[in-house]
Order: C-alpha cells, then structure tokens, then sequence
C-alpha cells in the first residue's frame, strides 16, 4: 500500500485525475479544498458540472447509491468526479466494507469516474503509521489511493496563513501571523474565516498591511468548549444534562461546528480507550499507548469504563450526521440539538 501526502495529490490533480483515493488524517480543511481542486480539474466546464460531479454524504450512502452514482457515464468529458463525503467507517459494518471493497475491486468497469472518499478526521482506524497501518485500511490500500493530510502547526501553519492573507491582496508579517495562530487558534477552518475578516478590514480602510492591532480588535479569541462535558451526557443518555451543556456552550456563543467537531473527538477517543480497557490494558499503558496525558488518560478510562461500545457507537454515528448537517445547513444549533434529541 502506498500512501501520499496532500501536497503529492495536489501535483498530480495538475496533471489530471485518475482512479479512486481515500481522503484520511487530521486535517478536515485541505481535505475541502482538495476536493474543491479536483473539482476544478475534472469538471473544467461549469455548465456540465450538473451532470459531472455526483455527491454522496453520509446519510445517503449505501454500496447500492455509489455503483448509482458510478454508473453513469459523464456528458461532454473524458471524466466525471464522484464524492462519498462524511463516511464513519469506525460505524460501518464488515458486510459494508467488504461491499465497498467489491465495488472498488471492479473500479475498471467505471474508469471514467474519479472517486474520493473523504473521511472526517478520527473516523477510520489509521493504525500505527507509517509502520502500521490499520487492517482496515490495507484493505482500502489495496484499491485505491490513500491520501493523508497530517495535522498542520508550527512555521507550515504560519507560512499558511502567510499565503491566505497574500491571496486576499493583504500583506502580514510573521509576527502577525503568530499573533493570530495564538488569539485565535489553530484550527484552519477558523484561521481562514479570522484571515478573510482582517483582510476585508484593513482592505477597506485603504490599506494593504495586516497588524497586531488588526488580530485584536477584528479577529476572535480561541474559545474551549465543554466538549467532554457535553460528549459524556450524550454517550450517558443525560438528555436534561445535555442540553444545558449545550445552552451553556451557545451562551457563550461557541461555534456550533467547532463544538461538533471537538464532542466528535471526545467521543472518538472514549471508544479508543474502551476498547483498549477491555483489552485489560492499564490506565498507564493507555497513556502511553495513545500518546495521552498521564492525568487525561486516568480520567476518559474512569468515563468510558462506565459506558457500553453500543451508546459510544451510536453517539460517533450520530455525530457524524450532525457534523455534516452542520456544514451543509450553515452555523446553528439546530443540528446538535436534534442529536441530543435522537439518542
């Protein structure tokens, strides 16, 4: 199995796509906008693009709605690009993956296709990489393309936001750019957002440089959620204890998929340690196992020692859809809300 990196993909969509490739790994953003290159590249002709990129999300996916998907041949080009946006494989059932593996096997009787499975970060078992890798995904290895996009941080997340406010017409020096990695956070769905305000700003101020003053007085400051609050009255079925997380969170005005993404983890992370605790492995060795504070490890081990792998799987699935509703709908509450109310 050969796994490249995003910045590999990148070069080979300017030569043209071709084949099936797994999207996995921390970083959600460059996945989007890997997507959004590939895009580009298969369906140049926007007024065909009706017709030449065919999306699946996770709630509407089935082996069945992906050969449906598959099927049909592109109108007015060579290819057609096809998305599976959103899938959980740590909910998928073996006959679900091995029906994915089936249709992927016989990829070369829908080679006019590009596909990307896209897979929400912690949502795929990854193994130990790149020694490692996990069984399920040397099965997906073996039929297509794997592509991991690492967690981006220090001087790269820097020269990133570097770029971004380039793009904008704004020029920002590195001390600014750290500034606004501090205030404001590390995630890049966030920086992005933070980035675009500053530059509108100082753009329409008549001025072309970015400052401290700019991150200060424009941008938000990075909030912490109650995610494990949150996430353990989920996985309990504390729908009144719930809630009130939830109105708190809203209160102080936490974006809903920023809290999403982070009760995702959480709950991610309890089903991990479950699984290793009924494996009889020690608090200490789950620690070290998963690389995890010493003190974090001993108090998810005492949560998810209390919880079945069922609710735990249940609330990752869930999430999963409520996550993607989120991204599809816009930022509201209404999702999460319908999560507590569906458990």
């Amino acid at each position: 199995m050969g796994i490249i990196k995003e910045d590999e993909f990148r070069k080979m969509a300017k030569n043209g796509l071709s084949g099936a490739y797994l999207f996995f790994g921390d970083e959600d953003y460059l996945k989007a906008h890997a997507i959004k290159i590939a895009e580009n590249t298969v369906c140049g002709d926007p007024s065909f693009a009706v017709f030449n990129y065919m999306k699946l999300d996770a709630t509407a996916y089935s082996s069945s709605a992906l050969l449906d998907a598959l099927t049909p041949l592109p109108m007015m080009s060579d290819k057609k690009l096809v998305t599976v946006d959103g899938l959980n494989f740590s909910a998928l059932k073996a006959k679900e993956v091995d029906e994915l593996v089936e249709i992927l096997e016989n990829f070369g009787d829908y080679d006019y296709n590009v596909l990307i499975i896209s897979v929400p970060a912690e949502l795929i078992d990854e193994g130990n990489l790149p020694k490692r890798p996990s069984g399920v995904l040397n099965r997906l290895g073996a039929v297509l393309t794997p592509v991991y996009f690492e967690k981006i941080s220090g001087e790269k997340l820097c020269s990133w936001v570097e770029k971004h406010f380039a793009h904008n017409g704004v020029k920002a020096s590195r001390e600014v750019c750290r500034e606004l990695i501090e205030y404001s956070g590390k995630s890049m769905f966030t920086l992005s957002a933070e980035t675009d305000k500053i530059s509108f700003y100082v753009l329409s101020h008549g001025r072309s440089e970015a400052t401290r003053d700019d991150v200060h007085n424009i941008a938000n400051p990075e909030i912490s959620t109650d995610a494990f609050g949150l996430a353990n009255a989920l996985s309990d079925g504390r729908y009144s204890d719930a809630l009130k997380a939830l109105a708190a969170e809203k209160f102080r005005r936490v974006d809903p998929i920023i809290l999403m993404s982070e009760v995702s983890r959480v709950l991610c992370e309890l089903m991990s340690i479950k699984s290793l605790l009924d494996a009889g492995y020690s608090a200490k060795e789950i620690s070290a196992t998963l690389k995890m504070n010493e003190y974090k490890a001993r108090l998810y081990c005492s949560s998810a020692a209390s919880k079945s792998k069922k609710k735990l799987e249940k609330g990752i699935l869930l999430c999963s859809e409520a996550d993607l509703a989120l991204k599809l709908s816009g930022k509201d509450y209404q999702a999460i809300e319908k999560l507590i109310c569906s458990l």
